[in-house]
């Protein structure tokens, strides 16, 4: 499959580009820059591909819904919760344009310096790349108008840490569980959130990563975790962030 069949898929068959923008990021970011060499031939395939260190590479139908849920604007500061490959970092930092900021935060060093690596053919793009810690989120640069992450957080507890960095009306979209959880902030202690299910995530390692959610919350992501189902209705999106 070549670009051009690429995107018609992502328009026609699994309809992701309801946000024009969305598309237009998509036509401008060549996911072939991002992928690892062996793997170019299937660059344009809507598939998970292999990174390093056992990562992956989030097929683009899955980043393509969560740009959607997300709603990046032109000016808009976004905190990209792992850099994995840069992709979906350079996706952002096209949607939000140069007058906006995208700071793509990642604790894998080896992976920080792949990004900087494929991001490095993208040098007029508004991104900065910062090595993480164990903190949740990154305060230095908040507050943020949008908030996206591609691992699993365990709890809305550990989420909340992330939610009080947004700005009032900012949106964070993140998975919790097998869920793929959008967040509005509406004052500083109110969220309306929405949940969409049927995906499997990576595990956020951050702080707070040992505090599974609790059997009174809706929440359930032990049944899920450790295969796709058989209904092909699971996509896994992983490490791209």
């Amino acid at each position: 499959m070549e670009k051009d069949d690429l995107i018609q898929h992502l328009e026609q068959e699994t309809q992701v580009f309801k946000n024009t923008a969305i598309k237009d990021a998509f036509l401008a970011i060549d996911r072939k820059d991002f992928v690892e060499p062996d793997y170019e031939v299937e660059a344009y395939e809507d598939y998970a591909l292999p990174m390093i260190d056992g990562q992956t590479f989030t097929k683009p139908t899955a980043l393509g819904y969560m740009l959607e849920l997300l709603d990046p604007k032109k000016g808009h500061t976004v905190l990209n919760i792992g850099s994995g490959s840069g992709y979906l970092a350079a996706l952002l930092a096209h949607m939000v344009g140069e007058d906006g900021k995208v700071l793509a935060l990642e604790i894998n060093p080896a992976i920080l310096e792949l990004s900087k690596k494929y991001l490095s053919k993208y040098k007029d793009l508004p991104i900065e790349l910062v090595q993480a810690d164990k903190d949740t989120g990154y305060y230095r640069g908040a507050p943020y108008d949008r908030i996206v992450s591609g691992v699993a957080f365990p709890n809305k507890e550990t989420a909340m840490e992330l939610m009080i960095q947004l700005v009032h009306g900012g949106i964070m979209v993140i998975p919790i569980g097998d869920k793929l959880i959008q967040f509005e902030r509406v004052s500083d202690d109110d969220f309306y959130e929405t949940e969409f299910e049927g995906f499997l995530f990576d595990d956020y390692i951050g702080k707070g990563a040992d505090k599974p959610e609790g059997d009174d919350e809706d929440m359930d992501q032990d049944d899920n975790q450790d295969d796709d189902s058989d209904d092909g209705q699971n996509d896994k999106i992983t490490d791209e962030y």
